[in-house]
This record gives C-alpha cells, sequence and structure tokens, in this order.
C-alpha cells in the first residue's frame, strides 16, 4: 500500500511538475484502517514530500470517514462513520473521539500546511466529542497562526458546553483572537490584522443578537485587536448598535463602556449620521461624534479656502495638484453638510429645552439643590459635561421619559457659527 500512496521520484525533487491535487493518486479502497493510514503517512513523510501535500491527503482522507469535515453536509463516503449503523451512540462517539486525536497527532508541524477552514471543522468536532485538552489546544494554536484565513461561516462553532449560557463558543473565539494578537510582529503581516479585525466584528454582529451574550464577553472580543487594526469603525459600531437593541436593559454607565470601543474619528459619513440620530446611544457618545464630524469640515472648509486663495496650508509655498470637484460631488457634499447642520441644531435644541426644563424644576426644589443659570451652548466641546449631568438629572427624575414639555414655546436654536454656513 505504501507503494500505491508513494509518488513518484519526480515529485520530490524541486522544479518538477506536481500532482494537482491528493486525489488523482489516493485511493480511498486502499486505507482499510487507521493504523494502517498513520504507517502510510509516516512512510510519506520519509520520502520528503512537501507539507501541503501531506496535509491535502489527511484532509481528504479525513472528509471521508467523517463528512462534517468535508465542510459539505451532503457528502458522505462509502467509509464514513456515520454509517456504521448497529452501533450505540456512545460507540460512535468514541470512534469519532479517537479518530480526531490521531488525526490531531499526524498534521504536519509545519505552518499553512493545513487549511484553517478545515482546521476549524476538525476542532468543532473535537468540542463535540470531548477529546484530551491538550489536543483542543494544540488545535486553537494552529488556527491562531492563520487565523486571517478563517471564514465567519467556520468560526460559528456552537458552544458544547452545559456552563455556558451563549449559543456561540464566544470564549473560543476570544482565546483565539487574543493569541493571534500576541503573536510576533514578523510572523503576522499588516493585511492579515486588518483582514481579522473584520472577521471578528462581523462574528460580533453575529453574536450580539444572543441575548445572552455578557457585557465583558462582547468588550473583551472588540478590544483583542490594537487600534490601529481597523482603519474604519462601522463594522465594530454596526456589532455594539446590534447588542443595544438585542439588551435593551444596559445601563447607561454601560453603554458608555460599550461606546468607548469606537472611535468617532473612524467612522465613516454615512455611520456618523445614523450615530448621530441613534437614541440607544449615550448623549456623550453623540456629541463626541458630532464634534468630530464638525471638525472634519472645518478642516475641509480650510482647505477648500487655501485652495482659491485666501489661506496657504503650505508653508513652503508648493502648489499640490488638486482635483477638481464635479458638480455632483458639490452637490452630495452640500447635502451632507445641510444634514448635518440639521442634525446638530436638533440636538441643540433638546439641550437647551432640557436645560429650561431642569431650571423649571430647581426652582420647584429649593430646599434640596440651587443650579446656576447655564448658558446657551458657546460650543460643542465645552458643553459636554453639561449634558452629562442634565441627562443625569433627568433619568433620576424621569426615567426614559423625553424632558421637551410639550406646552412650552419651542425654543429657537442660537445661530450657527459663520464658519459654518
Amino acid at each position: 500500500m505504501l507503494n500505491k500512496l508513494a509518488l513518484p521520484e519526480s515529485s520530490t525533487f524541486p522544479g518538477k511538475p506536481m500532482p494537482p491535487t491528493a486525489e488523482c493518486w489516493f485511493d480511498d479502497a486502499c486505507i482499510l484502517d487507521m493504523d494502517y493510514f498513520v504507517k502510510t503517512i509516516s512512510g510519506i513523510k520519509a520520502k520528503g514530500v512537501r507539507p501541503d501535500l501531506v496535509g491535502s491527503i489527511i484532509a481528504h482522507y479525513a472528509s471521508k470517514w467523517l463528512p462534517d469535515l468535508s465542510g459539505n453536509d451532503t457528502e458522505k463516503g462509502p467509509m464514513s462513520l456515520q454509517e456504521s449503523s448497529p452501533e450505540s451512540v456512545t460507540v460512535s462517539w468514541m470512534k469519532k473521539r479517537f479518530f480526531v486525536e490521531t488525526l490531531v497527532g499526524i498534521l504536519p508541524p509545519e505552518r499553512d500546511s493545513i487549511p484553517c477552514n478545515f482546521l476549524l471543522r476538525l476542532l468543532r468536532t473535537a468540542n463535540m466529542v470531548g477529546v484530551e485538552p491538550s489536543y483542543r489546544a494544540e488545535l486553537e494554536k494552529r488556527i491562531s497562526w492563520q487565523l486571517d484565513q478563517a471564514s465567519l461561516k467556520e468560526l460559528m462553532i456552537p458552544s458544547f458546553s452545559h456552563t455556558c449560557g451563549t449559543l456561540l463558543d464566544v470564549e473560543l473565539v476570544i482565546r483565539l483572537v487574543k493569541r493571534f494578537a500576541s503573536l510576533d510582529e514578523g510572523t503576522r503581516s499588516g493585511i492579515a490584522v486588518v483582514k481579522v479585525a473584520k472577521l471578528v466584528d462581523s462574528y460580533l454582529a453575529e453574536a450580539a443578537l444572543d441575548t445572552n451574550l455578557s457585557l465583558e464577553d462582547f468588550i473583551a472580543l472588540g478590544a483583542a485587536l490594537p487600534s490601529h487594526a481597523r482603519a474604519m469603525d462601522d463594522g465594530l459600531y454596526r456589532a455594539i448598535d446590534t447588542y443595544l437593541k438585542a439588551h435593551p436593559g444596559v445601563s447607561k454607565q454601560d453603554r458608555k463602556v460599550l461606546c468607548r470601543l469606537i472611535d468617532s474619528r473612524k467612522l465613516s459619513p454615512e455611520a456618523s449620521l445614523h450615530a448621530a440620530q441613534n437614541e440607544r446611544l449615550p448623549v456623550r457618545a453623540v456629541i463626541q461624534v458630532l464634534f468630530c464630524e464638525q471638525s472634519k469640515l472645518n478642516r475641509h472648509v480650510d482647505w477648500s479656502g487655501s485652495f482659491n486663495g485666501t489661506r496657504s496650508p503650505n508653508p513652503a509655498g508648493l502648489e499640490a495638484p488638486v482635483r477638481c470637484m464635479s458638480k455632483r460631488e458639490m452637490n452630495a457634499q452640500q447635502m451632507e453638510i445641510k444634514k448635518l447642520k440639521e442634525e446638530l441644531l436638533r440636538v441643540q435644541s433638546q439641550c437647551v429645552a432640557m436645560q429650561m426644563q431642569m431650571e423649571k424644576l430647581v426652582d420647584k426644589k429649593k430646599g434640596f439643590f440651587r443650579w446656576k443659570k447655564l448658558g446657551i451652548m458657546p460650543s460643542l466641546k465645552s458643553s459636554v459635561s453639561v449634558f452629562e449631568k442634565i441627562e443625569e438629572e433627568r433619568e433620576a427624575n424621569f426615567g426614559r421619559q423625553t424632558p421637551i414639555d410639550i406646552k412650552q414655546k419651542p425654543v429657537r436654536p442660537p445661530k450657527w457659527r459663520k464658519s459654518m454656513s
């Protein structure tokens, strides 16, 4: 049998043509039991076959014995363990456990010799049948080496532990991501870090739908990667918004802690506009988003003025190539600026109304506390603490009720600064 599985002599030397896949020379019928397969793999390794080809042999053989490892639920081979019938469930699971542990023991030690998705399916089966912890630790280590190659579907491993209340094994993914983040800089590339960050954001958006997912696990997974891993925080913001929808009972303090994961400067205009209108976010987070958008618009206005000759951002007087904006782009930009201005004025109006309502309450309860008269928002940045104080008093007295008095005349918002008009 070793001769049937051995590669041609020319395939073991560099520069010679190699078989495209293992299936062209690997015959299912020649493998009768697991022990013989292990001896065959040892003989193939001794002949100097490339590790990736050895890995493809193991993956192909495993998919025939255990269709769950093939990634295709409908594919069943003639040697499938699921078709060995008259056995009890316990005996079948013991066979699967022995099979998985044997496969882990003969995996090539080289990195990237086994596809990451196959390793994730193997880990899923290992957790299901309860293999020894050392085998699971070995699989987790190998998966973390190439986590950037994983797909979201294979990463969504169910939780088979009775002590875990979530549907997905979030703690397992936290371990994988933290182990990946702890790798040396030379081991993981910048592109790999970006891919893992996108994968984590997509996983968080799915796991956030589970009402049993704790805030600690969500924050631990969201903060497992460094801040530079995400060029944009739109995916993380979407996951946080999904979590707040599925967990309406999150306290104000926990919402603040959750929103600290987001960098307002790395939100796209569409995400910033959504966040400015999102009532689930705390007031401070909304104001930070609006302030960042205001700063971006101010910088855009400054640079536009410099290109028109009114200002010069380049002290050396060097001319930089400038692309003229089309009429369609200018109209879209003006509409975006108009929407942000309207949103800023709306928030101002609500804050001024809250201020007047609180002053009215203070007048009725002079014996308890006394408030100083508040000014009418000299700037967004200087008013953050004022808004937080107003919101705390509003929630302490009214819970979630709106502070706007229906009978009160509407308050006209102050005029915006000329730099934003």
